[in-house]
């Protein structure tokens, strides 16, 4: 993968917004630079079907689609990519049945080192802020951690994630880190586009 690909890096399930795929739409025209499918309610038919349309528009403006957890579900829908985090399925096995773009979730330096050896392109570090996203969310870290893990592993590809917004957003980008990932604050943006466009100053 472009590690520029991890610029505006958005996050999304079907209860982030009261029209997900029209906030979706928007926020791909809008510029966002890779999008996850993160969803926790739908299940069965639905879900797929949800997953297949996300993955159209994403096709459509020429954006990575990355599936969050379910490895499975990328294999099937020859995903671009799929994340896993430290609960969820071992990276050395989602790498073995998935040769598309693998990101892992990582909290600490000890975990980027094991991410890197178990093949990850890239890892998502997190929270750096409190987030309402993820209920049973790790402690942030807070920026100065950030900058001290990504100097730590510079040649990897990083994101940043948790309670990121307009308002810490440069601090976040001043690290050096090469993304932001973000949820709630482009999904429940009242203007998407330009939520978005502020994220890719």
């Amino acid at each position: 993968m472009k590690r520029e690909q991890l610029r505006t890096y958005f996050i999304m399930g079907s209860t982030d917004a009261s029209a997900p795929l029209d906030v979706l739409e928007q926020a791909l025209a809008a510029g966002v630079t890779l999008f996850q499918f993160r969803e926790k309610q739908l299940t069965g038919a639905a879900y797929e079907q949800f997953a297949r349309d996300c993955q159209a528009r994403c096709k459509q403006y020429g954006v990575p689609f990355i599936v969050n957890d379910d490895v499975a579900l990328a294999v099937k829908l020859q995903a671009d990519g799929v994340h896993v985090g430290q609960s969820d399925m071992a990276a050395t096995a989602a790498r073995a049945l998935f040769d598309g773009i693998l990101g892992v979730s990582a909290h600490n330096e000890a975990e980027i080192a094991k991410a890197i050896a178990d093949g990850a392109d890239y890892v998502g570090i997190g929270p750096i802020f409190a987030t309402t996203s993820k209920p049973d969310a790790e402690v942030p870290c807070g920026v100065e951690k950030l900058q001290a893990m990504h100097e730590a592993f510079p040649a990897l590809p990083k994101v940043a994630i948790g309670g990121i917004s307009h308002a810490n957003v440069e601090a976040v980008r001043a690290t050096g880190v090469d993304g932001v990932a973000v949820i709630s604050a482009i999904a429940g943006a009242k203007d998407v586009a330009s939520a978005v466009k502020a994220f890719n100053l």
